[in-house]
């Protein structure tokens, strides 16, 4: 038996052996279609690309990866560029080209006439390339295609009839191009098509009947494709579309009824819609949404005539920007699967409803008229927190100075305090620790508290009248329990609540059993009578002074919450503008911080104000009730305006150095009468700073609005910018650990303002002397004066150019195109600059290295990037310098989307995340080096004002750089 299943064996393998050299034969006895061969071959060398190392053009190209059917050519990053090939033909002697990848490359030039002698293509993917121009008519002829991805490229010019020849489409990807005109008919003859993306192009007119012929459709991108007019009806007919996204447009009318029977749709994305008003009844059917987004559609109606229930997998819902009313019903609030609910800038009322479900973790209710009831605070904490009884404990975060205050964007409450700390850390008065805290229900409460020298105040703004619990938890976070001479200290404060003493001396620790890090929780009621509540914590002068530093010694709180002992039936929301509970909290706080000798002076200047100028009366609503300084008082504070107390001269005029009466230094900067930027532009500058927070950003301490020069007052940083820190002669030595602060500050302040600010803020001037140094030389992103505000939708502006060359993105210079990516790349350039300890432009230097941006990518390509270091280092990390060299020539990449976000700036930074593999030279380099190196508008204007760029158009050679919108990864391949 053992020998019949061995010549069974030997069998099977002389018949596998044979089949084997059969079909390697057959591979080699075919050939590639020479027609297609020198075809392919012109192309490549129009666009000055060679193969990939895994295919030959020499010879047969039909050869080894090609024709390996086990991956697909984009499964292989390394085939590109890459392509495919079916060897089938003529019994196995012919093989024809069907796939053709060239793929982010930055091929420049047009769509070459060789391309329509690949017939047999069925995929074409040209895709994040600078291609130009039109797509050719002869595309018509390759009707094999059922995929074309030509987006991502500055092709422009109208989409060609012939398209509507390739009737076995099933992708077309033409979205951010610079195409122009309507859309033809003849795109409703593709009725394969899966995929449409016309997303970030340049369109007009309408979106043709005809595409209501394309049944299959499952995705349909029309998102900033500048159409107009109304939804047409046939879209009706789409059944299987799963993905509808038509915002920033300008279509008109209400949004149709029929969109509701597309029940498929899991992402429906319609926004800004021009006239009409629409409703909310459409969506009932579509209860597969993953994603709704309704945004600035004019839609009216209760939010409650929703039965939000049904739409058990949604995880994305905006409504925000509408007309919406009625209470927000709990249906939403206990979504299982929903995270992010936006429904601010509404009509809505009421009292949010307990209960919100634990994944429901980024809320935006904002700007509508909502009922506080309650409110809870984790003192200290940078980071908002749901705790085991569902109660969400508010980030408490804000460093205040020594006679400040701070009040939430929402007006819900505040916090204020009085009294310096001699000897802590950048007078810091939050605590942080990282102790097992004992006796805590929620320990993570206590990994914080704010600590006051004198006096602590918690105000409740906006509370319906009622009486109300005050929870209040300590732990003694600053006495160690250890046999050290630290563990001596003591503290006394006594605790008032609406005025009224509740606790003399009171001593967390001695409460707590003589023990720190131990939780102890006081309870009180109160009375809420004029919508308004204070928590102050007092420091009498008792306890110890100078343990473990001078001035640790004032009252201190871990978190508190506020809960009403009543069921609210009065709506009490937020004080309206002319509002007298508001104007009475605002007083009070002000008072509050400094000192009731001045309570009738701030009562008049609000009087006056509700008094001034409509846009007077907007800048106090709009900036969440700032200091307001008189023009007085900072005159005195400046020496009135002394040349001699000039800090600097920025695009908007002169910064001053002055002190207040309190001792407090300030910065302020004078807008001048010849500046450009009116009252509005100082409103809006005024509203944007005081609605960011952040460490590595400048803070804005008030304004004054009587001069006949709007005047804004910031906290004055005694180091300076940074540019003079690097470049000037001062006696500020900064060390490799310093500047890598210094880089990741920026880096940090940059992503705040990009993506965890309560609005997204593009800055658009981003250079050395735009970033202060404080103290410990921690940087902080300063003049706010050139930052723009834009929506979601904003893709670009057509507003004039800021910033500075040497540091502005080329499509921007160029374009006018502005996205948060327009800051990496100043990032980038900034990153550089403190990397080597120069500008971006020295002319001292030998030619090679007057650019320090040319300059650093020579090095780079042949592996000398460390060559560009600052010779003053004497000790630096070579991994960490080589890893911010690299971050810097990835966000510094000719095209915005290839410029990382700026949290992925950070994470590769720290390293948690791996750099781009992927760097390559951007295109606008090598066209300077082609044209003979002239880059003379960097020579003589880096420092010009933008106005200058109009002039330089001549000699610009970026002027013939693609233009590509910024836009996020999720548009690949459309």
């Amino acid at each position: 038996m053992g020998g019949v299943s061995g010549k069974l064996v030997w069998v099977l393998l002389v018949m596998c052996s044979s089949w084997l050299i059969a079909a390697v034969h057959a591979q080699q006895a075919a050939t590639t279609d020479p027609i297609e061969v020198a075809a392919l071959e012109a192309i490549l060398g129009r666009w000055g690309k060679t193969t990939s190392p895994l295919w030959r053009m020499s010879g047969e190209p039909c050869r080894g990866v090609p024709v390996d059917g086990s991956t697909d050519l984009d499964g292989n990053p390394k085939n590109n560029p890459g392509i495919k090939c079916d060897c089938s033909y003529n019994s196995g002697t012919v093989c024809h080209i069907t796939q053709l990848r060239v793929y982010a490359l930055n091929v420049v030039g047009q769509i070459p006439a060789e391309l329509q002698n690949l017939t047999y293509l069925t995929y074409l993917n040209l895709d994040q390339n600078y291609l130009s121009g039109p797509i050719p008519s002869f595309i018509g002829q390759l009707t094999a295609l059922t995929e074309l991805h030509v987006g991502f490229n500055p092709l422009s010019g109208s989409l060609p009839k012939e398209l509507g020849n390739l009737t076995n489409l099933n992708l077309l990807g033409i979205s951010l191009t610079n195409f122009t005109g309507e859309l033809s008919e003849e795109l409703g003859n593709l009725s394969k098509l899966k995929y449409l993306g016309i997303s970030l192009t340049n369109f007009s007119g309408q979106l043709p009947e005809e595409l209501g012929n394309l049944t299959k459709l499952r995705q349909l991108y029309t998102d900033s494709a500048g159409l107009s007019g109304p939804f047409p009806s046939t879209l009706s007919r789409l059944k299987n579309l799963k993905l509808l996204r038509a915002s920033d447009n300008n279509f008109t009318g209400t949004i149709p009824d029929f969109i509701g029977s597309l029940s498929n749709l899991e992402d429906l994305r319609i926004g800004d819609i021009v006239n009409g008003s629409s409703s909310l009844a459409f969506i009932s059917s579509l209860t597969s949404l993953d994603t709704l987004v309704l945004r600035n559609c004019k839609i009216s109606g209760d939010l409650g005539a929703v039965d939000f229930s049904k739409f058990a997998n949604l995880t994305f819902l905006d409504l925000s920007f509408n007309n919406i009313s009625g209470n927000v019903p709990k249906s939403i609030l206990n979504l299982q699967k929903l995270i992010f609910l936006f429904l601010g800038n509404n009509s809505l009322t009421g009292e949010l409803p307990d209960g919100i479900s634990p994944s429901l973790t980024n809320l935006d209710f904002s700007y509508n008229q909502l009922t506080d009831y309650s409110f809870a605070v984790d003192c200290g904490s940078n980071r908002s927190i749901r705790v085991s009884d569902n109660t969400m404990y508010e980030l408490d975060s804000t460093n205040l100075g020594d006679s400040s205050y701070y009040v939430t964007s929402q007006t819900r409450w505040g916090v204020s305090n009085v009294g310096k700390l001699f000897q802590a850390p950048n007078d810091s008065k939050i605590i942080h620790s990282g102790e097992k805290i004992q006796n805590a229900v929620d320990s993570e409460l206590f990994q914080t508290a704010r600590m006051s020298p004198s006096s602590l105040r918690y105000y409740g703004l906006g509370l319906e009248n009622g009486n109300y619990t005050v929870l209040l938890k300590f732990a003694e976070l600053g006495f160690p329990d250890t046999p050290t001479w630290q563990s001596l200290g003591r503290r006394f404060f006594d605790i008032y609540i609406q005025g009224e003493l509740k606790e003399k001396d009171f001593n967390i620790r001695k409460m707590a059993g003589g023990k720190s890090f131990t939780a102890v929780y006081k309870s009180y009621t109160t009375t809420v009578s004029k919508n308004f509540l204070e928590i102050h914590l007092f420091w009498a002068g008792k306890g110890t002074c100078c343990i473990p530093i001078q001035g640790y010694y004032g009252p201190l709180i871990s978190a508190l919450s506020i809960t009403p002992n009543f069921s609210p039936t009065v709506r009490n929301g937020v004080p309206k503008k002319k509002s007298k509970a508001g104007a009475i909290v605002g007083i009070v706080i002000a008072a509050s911080v400094l000192g009731s000798a001045i309570l009738f002076g701030i009562f008049m200047v609000i009087k006056k104000r509700r008094r001034m100028a409509k846009q007077q009366e907007e800048l106090y609503n709009l900036v969440g009730q700032p200091d307001v300084f008189s023009n007085a008082e900072l005159k005195l504070a400046t020496d009135n305006f002394s040349s001699q107390n000039i800090l600097g001269e920025g695009g908007y005029g002169p910064v001053y150095k002055g002190v207040l009466p309190d001792g407090r230094v300030i910065a302020v900067k004078q807008l001048s009468q010849s500046s450009h930027q009116g009252k509005s532009q100082f409103v809006t500058e005024v509203a944007t700073i005081s609605a960011v927070q952040h460490r590595n950003l400048v803070k804005l301490h008030g304004c004054c609005i009587d001069s006949n020069t709007p005047l804004l007052v910031y906290e004055y940083l005694k180091n300076g910018s940074l540019d003079k820190a690097l470049f000037g002669n001062g006696s500020i030595k900064l060390d490799w650990a310093t500047r890598f602060e210094i880089i990741l500050g920026i880096a940090r302040g940059l992503t705040y303002l990009h993506e965890e600010s309560s609005v997204r803020i593009v800055h658009r001037d981003i250079k050395a002397s735009n970033v202060l140094l404080d103290t410990d030389l921690t940087p902080k992103i300063s003049d706010f004066g050139l930052a723009k505000l834009y929506d979601e939708k904003k893709t670009h502006v057509s507003t004039g150019i800021a910033g500075t060359f040497g540091y502005l993105a080329p499509e921007y210079a160029m374009r006018r195109h502005l996205t948060e990516k327009v800051d990496v790349f100043a990032f980038g350039v900034v990153a550089l600059e403190i990397v080597a300890g120069r500008s971006n432009t020295d002319n001292s230097l030998e030619e090679s290295k007057i650019y320090l941006f040319e300059w650093a990518w020579s090095l780079y390509e042949k592996e000398q990037a460390l060559g560009i270091v600052d010779p003053r280092l004497e000790e630096f990390s070579r991994d960490e310098v080589y890893r911010v060299i690299h971050v810097a020539l990835v966000c510094t990449q000719g095209s915005p989307y290839q410029r990382p976000p700026m949290s992925k700036v950070v994470a590769m930074l720290t390293g948690d995340v791996e750099v781009a593999e992927v760097v390559t030279k951007p295109n606008y380099i090598t066209e300077w080096q082609f044209r003979g190196g002239n880059t003379s508008y960097v020579t003589s204007h880096s420092g010009s004002t933008t106005p200058e760029l109009s002039r330089q158009k001549e000699i610009d050679p970026l002027t013939q750089s693609p233009t590509i919108t910024g836009v996020s990864h999720e548009h690949e391949g459309r």
